[in-house]
């Protein structure tokens, strides 16, 4: 137990290093080749935190960018939206987070309530974790805590910065590595919930 408690403090480690080195990156609002160069060795350095689904997606889209071996302006400018987003650069503690920094399903698709299990996540605008329930229940809606049945991973409009290794955080992982093995979960914001109250 206690190895697998020190394998998790030292992945948060690495994490934490990977968000100020990109923030260090994307400050100047250019992404250079050397710098996605070095950011790829730190990554294949570091395997360990490319366990992490959401890091996983980051390590794709560099592979992806890097493939044929020239990085063209498209490309770099995407690599650095998904850097600014995996960082929540433009965020101060306790701001509202757009749909952009968090693994949101794209396109967001139509939520029915009835027969179908949601799980909720963070802080909410719409009240307490509990009153969103209660919202998804009165509409036919099952809630619960995340399984393989849940069908909707309903995320709070609140975070801080560092979201990714927060409590809630955490769930959002198990959700998009979930999604990445073929579970039909969907991961929507609450603002894209609420349209359908």
């Amino acid at each position: 137990m206690l190895r697998i408690y020190n394998q998790a403090r030292l992945d948060d480690r690495q994490v934490t290093e990977l968000i100020g080195i990109a923030r260090g990156l994307i400050v100047d609002g250019h992404l250079s080749d050397t710098e996605i160069h070095f950011l790829r060795g730190w990554l294949a350095a570091n395997e360990g935190v490319t366990g992490n689904p959401l890091i996983g997606l980051l390590v794709d889209r560099i592979e992806t960018v890097m493939a044929d071996g020239v990085i063209d302006e498209d490309e770099r400018r995407e690599l650095h939206e998904t850097l600014t987003e995996m960082t929540a650069n433009d965020f101060e503690v306790g701001e509202a987070l757009k749909a952009t920094t968090l693994p949101l399903c794209r396109p967001a698709p139509d939520i029915a309530h009835p027969g179908k299990r949601f799980c909720f996540t963070g802080t909410f605008t719409f009240g307490k974790r509990n009153e969103c329930e209660a919202a998804a229940s009165e509409r036919g809606g099952a809630v619960g805590s995340l399984t393989q049945k849940t069908d909707f991973l309903v995320i709070g409009e609140y975070a801080t910065d560092s979201w990714a290794q927060s409590s809630f955080g955490r769930k959002i992982e198990k959700a998009v590595a979930m999604r990445e093995a073929g579970v039909p979960i969907h991961i929507v914001s609450e603002a894209h919930w609420r349209k359908f109250l």
